[in-house]
């Protein structure tokens, strides 16, 4: 035991004393809970409007312009144009030297065959379509009064026909003054980014820590393989105690990173709301996170096994690391599945529940649907369950594949002799 607890210390110490994983685990999200705070208080201390403020006129101020009516269509103009903002010309000679006067800011032609083309020119100085100096929306709403004989509510009808609101009615009942569609996170909410990309933000950082994670583990047992230094080790500690204090020191070190990241986030969201424009009724619950660390360990402890005894095998790390792919590939797959859109907006599927009970997809899978949320507590503790029972197997079948004649022999990698030694065949 005091064994394991020295290989536990070491591999804490170690990792500790690299600037580059305190700048990872405490840099990043101390900085982004310091620039969280300064957009806060610019947030809270931006200026309000004042209410002496007078108000802005409903219609904006109109530029005066003409138009040459060769088709004879406008007879009357709508009330709510204003008297002289729309001038009448004979000629386009004469509408042009009034542009050129500025007596008008632009004007209007309208050919004879307009009904049957529905051509009509608009002449303006400094036009753009994205300019809004531009004012072609008079004209139109002139004519559609003019062809509607003076109807003014059936002109208003034809401009706008229709009032679309969309309502999805599988989402549950909201709570008052809350966003319908964004009771939870995921793809169904369209009306807040941030939450929409929740799940798979969350996916992604869950597959990074765990791969990132056991490749400490794999980095570490490599490395000590190539510089000889585990044959020391191995004199005077059991290869179970070995993988044992690696494990626990380093997954350590890797659950205080991950808490720290989700932690920050978690302390983001929940007090931040009006700042990251949350919905008043979104709230994010206490468990994700404690399920969250719970699922973490179980991947983390599956996953840095395997690699362990892969750097066991393996006579060098260069060669670990092309074999590695094979080890998470099951990881990844979670990782991928969980990943796509159609998943995350049916995240109670058959297929993706069995996915997120299954351990080695687990991780991935059912952060993604704790993210969403409805996810039914029974399902939690069976994943939970069966993690412990294939950490209990991974662990005892990985610490056969630390027999020295194993650790020594620096044959060269194959997955057929990695399965052997795993299942104690070596």
């Amino acid at each position: 035991m005091k064994k394991t607890l020295y290989i536990i210390r070491h591999e804490i110490r170690t990792t500790l004393e690299r600037p580059s994983y305190l700048l990872i685990t405490i840099g990043i999200p101390l900085l982004g809970m310091i620039l969280f705070g300064v957009i806060t208080i610019i947030y809270n201390r931006s200026p309000e409007k004042s209410v002496d403020q007078p108000a802005q006129p409903e219609t904006p101020q109109l530029d005066v312009e003409g138009y040459i009516d060769q088709a004879n269509l406008i007879r009357s103009m709508p009330p709510d144009i204003p008297l002289g903002g729309l001038l009448s010309f004979d000629d386009e000679s004469v509408a042009k030297n009034a542009l050129e006067n500025g007596e008008i800011s632009a004007y209007y032609l309208i050919p004879e065959d307009f009904l049957k083309t529905g051509n009509l020119y608009y002449v303006h100085p400094n036009y753009s379509p994205m300019s809004p100096d531009g004012q072609d929306w008079i004209m139109r709403w002139v004519l559609l009064y003019n062809l509607t004989h003076g109807d003014l509510k059936l002109a208003s009808f034809l401009w706008d026909p229709m009032n679309l609101k969309v309502t999805d009615l599988s989402l549950k009942e909201s709570a008052p003054g809350a966003d319908q569609d964004c009771l939870k996170p995921g793809y169904s909410c369209e009306s807040n980014t941030l939450l929409q990309l929740l799940p798979t933000i969350v996916v992604i950082l869950f597959f990074v820590f765990i791969s990132a994670s056991a490749g400490l583990l794999l980095r570490s047992v490599s490395a000590e393989k190539q510089n000889r230094t585990i044959e020391t080790i191995l004199v005077s500690t059991e290869p179970t105690q070995l993988l044992s204090g690696k494990i626990v020191g380093l997954g350590l070190v890797a659950l205080l990173q991950i808490t720290l990241w989700f932690g920050s986030a978690f302390i983001m969201l929940r007090v931040g709301g009006e700042t990251l424009n949350l919905p008043p009724g979104f709230e994010l619950p206490v468990s994700i996170l404690v399920w969250g660390i719970l699922l973490f360990i179980g991947g983390y402890v599956i996953y840095a096994s395997l690699m362990a005894g892969l750097g066991a095998l393996v006579p060098d790390f260069k060669a670990a690391t092309q074999a590695s792919f094979i080890i998470l590939l099951p990881l990844f797959v979670g990782y991928f599945i969980a990943y796509l859109p159609p998943v995350q907006k049916e995240p109670h599927s058959l297929l993706v529940t069995l996915l997120s009970i299954f351990p080695f997809t687990a991780p991935t899978v059912m952060m993604m649907r704790l993210t969403v949320g409805g996810v039914p507590t029974w399902q939690l503790v069976l994943t939970v369950i069966l993690l412990i029972v294939t950490v209990v197997l991974v662990v005892r079948a990985v610490a056969g594949m630390f027999r020295a004649q194993i650790i020594l022999s620096g044959q060269p990698f194959s997955l057929k002799r990695y399965f052997k030694s795993l299942l104690g065949q070596a």
